[in-house]
C-alpha cells in the first residue's frame, strides 16, 4: 500500500483497483482533515513518527488495543494519544521501523473497546505540536481522599439502598429519568435546586451511616455532621451537568462518597479554566471554600474516560500528558452525597455567585415592550460602556465569510455597519465607503480612534436616509434584543436603510452550538489553562506532550443551581413567551439549555477597589474581577429566517451556519 499513497507518479503506471482507489481517497481524505482541523501536516519521506487516523482515544480505541499492534513491527519509543482526539502519534525507534508499521498496517481493521471494526490510515509527519497547558493544581478548597472505606463496608453500603421498594416512599425521586436517585433528610426539588426547609423526611439519614460519619468527623475529613443526602445510581454513558451547589441551601461542606466504579468529574473556574479529577472507587470528595462556591462541578455523558495510563496514578488531575493517557470503560457508580442544610443566610466570600448576598434577583423574561427596553438598557447597553476597553481586546480576527461579503461588493459602494463595536470591519475593503453605529458611546470612541467614521445611535432608530445604503451588516447584535417584536423591528430597520436590490448581512449567535457533529469554536475554546505550544521534532527527545481536553455537556439531567427558566421557546419569530421566569445565568463554553439567558463577562484590567459590591447590578464591580451579565436571545436553527420572511419586499439569497453563528444574506426587492 505503501507506494499507492506515497508515489504521485504510480497511478500512471497502474491502474488501481476499486479497492485501492478508495485506500488511496480515505488516506488523502485523512491528511486533508488532520491539516484542516487540527493544523497536521503530513509529509511524502518516510520520518520515524506516524500520525494514525482513527486510532485515537476519541473514536473508541485505547492505549492497550493499540500499542501491541504498532510493537509488531518494532521498538516503539513512544505512543502519544491526545485526549478526546481520532488520532494518536507513534514514534518508532528507526525510520526503518516506521516505514515497516506503514506498509503492513496502512487500511486495516482493528476492534475498539466497543467491539466496532475501524480502519487505521497512517501518514509520515516530521514533527507533532500541541498545546502545554498550565494548570497543574485542584480548585482551592478541594480534597479527594482515597480508600475511605474498605470493600465490605462499600458492599454492605451499596446493599442497603432499595431501588426495588414502592415508588410512593417519600425517600424515592421520580423525576429523574435517567438515572436513579433517593434523598435522605430533605429532599433535592430539581426544579428550583433548593430543599424545603421546612419539610424534612420522616426517618432523617439512616442509621447504617451514623459509624462512617463519626469516623470522618474524628479524622477530621468532615467539620460536621451532614443532616442531608442524595444516592444518585449512574449507568455508563449518564453524567450531571456542570453546577454549583445553591450557596442559600447547603452549607459551605459538601462530600461525595464513590462506590461501585470510579469516575472523571470535571471543575471549571467562571474564566473558562478546566480540570478533570479522576475519582476512584471508594473515595470521598470533599469540597470546601472555592471549589464549593465559585467552580461548577459535572460529569460529561460518557461510556469511556480518558485517564491516566500509570497504574501508580489513582486519584487527582487527570494531566493531558498525552503519553501517559488511555481509555478508561466505566461501571455502574453510585454515589452518596452529604450536605448540611443551611439555617441562616450565606456569607461566603464570592457574593456575585451567592443568591444569598444578591441584592435583587437576576431578571425576568420581558413581558412588554417597556420591560424588554428597560432589560436591554441594564444588560446589554450599560454593560458595554463598562467593558468597552476589555471587549475591544478580544475582537481584533475578523470572520472569513463576512470578509467575503465585503470584498465581494462593487468598489464605490456605501456600506453601513449597524452595531460596529470597535470597528473590526469598518476597514476591510478600502475600495467601500463604510460608516459605522454603536449604542455604546465608549465603542464609537474607540473607532474614532482607530481613524473610522462612526456615531452612537440605536439599533432601532438609525440617522440614516433610507434607501441610501448599497449594503448593511449587522454582526452579533440582533441577539441582544430581548421580544421577538424589537429583533424584527431591527431586522426591518435594516430593510429601510437598504436601495432595492441593496444586500443585508446579518449574523445572530445560535442554540446548537454543535452542528453536523462539529463543535463550534465557542465550545471548543474551553480549555485547561493558558500555556506555550510545544513541539517534538523528528530528531527531538520525548517529553510531556498536553493538549486541550473539553466536556460535552448534551443530554444531562438537570442538577445545576443556577436560576432556570421554562425553555418553552421553540423557535421561529412568534416564539412563546415565558411568564414569571427568572433568565439563566449560562456557564461560559457550554451547551445553551434556554434562548433567553445572560452570560457572563469577566473583566479583566484595573479595578476600582473603593466601589461597593453590587452583585446583578452590570455596572458593580468586585475583588477579584467584576462579573458582567449580558442578555442574549440564541436562535435556534431557522428562526432568523422565519424573522426574515416576515419582511416586506425582501428575498432571502442564502442562510448558513458559521461557527456557532446563524447568518443570513438577504436582498430589498
Amino acid at each position: 500500500m505503501r507506494s499507492i499513497a506515497m508515489d504521485s507518479n504510480h497511478q500512471s503506471n497502474y491502474k488501481l483497483s476499486k479497492t485501492e482507489k478508495k485506500f488511496v481517497r480515505k488516506q488523502m481524505k485523512a491528511r486533508h482533515t488532520l491539516l484542516r482541523h487540527e493544523g497536521i501536516e503530513t509529509v511524502s519521506s518516510a520520518t520515524q513518527i506516524l500520525v494514525v487516523a482513527n486510532g485515537g482515544l476519541g473514536n473508541g480505541v485505547s492505549r492497550n488495543q493499540l500499542l501491541p499492534v504498532l510493537e509488531k513491527f518494532g521498538q516503539v519509543d513512544a505512543l502519544l494519544m491526545p485526549p478526546n482526539k481520532p488520532y494518536s502519534f507513534v514514534r518508532y525507534k528507526t525510520v526503518e521501523e516506521s516505514m515497516k508499521a506503514y506498509d503492513a498496517l496502512n487500511g486495516k481493521e482493528i476492534v475498539d473497546d466497543l467491539g466496532q471494526k475501524i480502519i487505521l490510515y497512517f501518514n509520515f509527519v516530521e514533527k507533532a505540536q500541541w498545546k502545554e497547558l498550565g494548570l497543574q493544581a485542584l480548585p482551592p478548597g478541594l480534597m479527594v481522599i482515597e480508600e475511605i472505606i474498605s470493600s465490605e463496608d462499600e458492599k454492605i453500603l451499596l446493599e442497603s439502598v432499595n431501588w426495588t421498594e414502592d415508588t410512593d416512599n417519600q425517600n424515592f425521586q421520580k423525576s429523574l429519568k435517567h438515572r436513579r436517585v433517593k434523598h435522605f433528610g430533605y429532599e433535592f426539588q430539581y426544579e428550583n435546586n433548593n430543599v424545603n426547609k421546612d419539610k424534612p423526611l420522616p426517618g432523617g439519614l439512616p442509621a447504617i451511616y451514623d459509624s462512617i460519619l463519626e469516623k470522618w468527623l474524628k479524622e477530621g475529613f468532615i467539620s460536621y455532621k451532614p443532616d442531608q443526602l442524595t444516592v444518585n445510581q449512574y449507568e455508563p454513558g449518564h453524567g450531571i451537568p456542570a453546577h454549583i451547589d445553591t450557596h442559600s441551601a447547603f452549607e459551605d461542606e459538601i462530600v461525595s462518597l464513590s462506590l461501585g466504579s470510579e469516575i472523571v468529574m470535571d471543575f471549571k473556574h467562571p474564566d473558562g479554566v478546566t480540570v478533570p479529577v479522576m475519582l476512584p472507587r471508594r473515595s470521598l470528595l470533599v469540597m470546601t471554600g472555592e471549589s464549593r462556591y465559585l467552580w461548577t462541578h459535572g460529569i460529561t455523558p460518557r461510556k469511556f474516560d480518558t485517564v491516566q495510563a500509570s497504574k501508580s496514578h489513582k486519584s487527582g488531575i487527570i494531566t493531558s500528558d498525552v503519553g501517559d493517557l488511555t481509555l478508561n470503560k466505566r461501571g455502574i457508580r453510585t454515589s452518596f452525597t452529604f450536605r448540611k442544610v443551611r439555617q441562616t443566610p450565606c456569607n461566603c466570600g464570592y457574593p456575585w455567585v451567592c443568591d444569598s448576598q444578591m441584592k435583587e434577583p437576576p431578571p425576568s423574561f420581558p413581558e412588554s415592550d417597556r420591560e424588554a427596553s428597560q432589560l436591554e438598557q441594564e444588560y446589554v447597553h450599560r454593560v458595554y460602556e463598562e467593558i468597552a476597553g476589555h471587549f475591544s481586546s478580544t475582537r481584533h480576527t475578523p470572520w472569513p465569510y463576512i470578509v467575503e461579503f465585503l470584498k465581494a461588493l462593487p468598489s464605490g459602494s456605501l456600506v453601513a455597519d449597524i452595531g460596529c463595536g470597535n470597528g473590526k470591519y469598518l476597514g476591510i475593503n478600502k475600495e467601500l465607503y463604510m460608516i459605522g453605529c454603536d449604542r455604546s458611546q465608549n465603542l464609537v470612541d474607540i473607532c474614532r480612534e482607530r481613524q473610522f467614521q462612526a456615531f452612537v445611535c440605536d439599533a432601532l432608530a438609525v440617522p440614516i436616509r433610507s434607501g441610501s445604503c448599497d449594503a448593511c451588516i449587522s454582526i452579533a447584535v440582533i441577539h441582544h434584543f430581548a421580544t421577538a417584536e424589537r429583533r424584527v423591528a431591527a431586522l426591518q430597520e435594516l430593510v429601510r436603510l437598504l436601495r432595492p436590490g441593496g444586500r443585508a448581512l446579518i449574523y445572530v449567535w445560535a442554540m446548537e452550538q454543535e452542528y453536523k457533529k462539529r463543535k463550534s469554536k465557542y465550545l471548543r475554546e474551553n480549555r485547561i489553562g493558558q500555556g506555550k505550544k510545544e513541539e517534538i521534532h523528528d530528531d527531538a527527545s520525548m517529553q510531556e506532550l498536553l493538549v486541550e481536553q473539553m466536556p460535552d455537556l448534551r443530554n444531562q439531567d438537570s442538577a445545576s443551581s443556577a436560576p432556570s427558566i421554562s425553555d418553552s421557546q421553540k423557535g421561529g419569530c412568534n416564539s412563546r413567551k415565558v411568564t414569571n421566569s427568572e433568565l439563566p445565568i449560562h456557564i461560559n463554553r457550554t451547551s445553551f439549555h434556554s434562548q433567553d439567558l445572560l452570560v457572563p463577562w469577566h473583566l479583566k484590567g484595573t479595578r476600582n477597589k473603593d466601589k461597593p459590591i453590587e452583585p446583578f447590578d452590570p455596572v458593580g464591580s468586585h475583588d477579584p474581577s467584576p462579573v458582567f451579565h449580558r442578555y442574549y436571545h440564541v436562535f435556534r436553527e431557522g428562526e432568523l429566517e422565519a424573522a426574515c420572511r416576515t419582511l416586506n419586499n425582501v428575498s432571502i439569497l442564502q442562510s448558513y451556519y458559521d461557527q456557532g453563528n446563524w447568518c443570513v444574506i438577504l436582498q430589498k426587492v
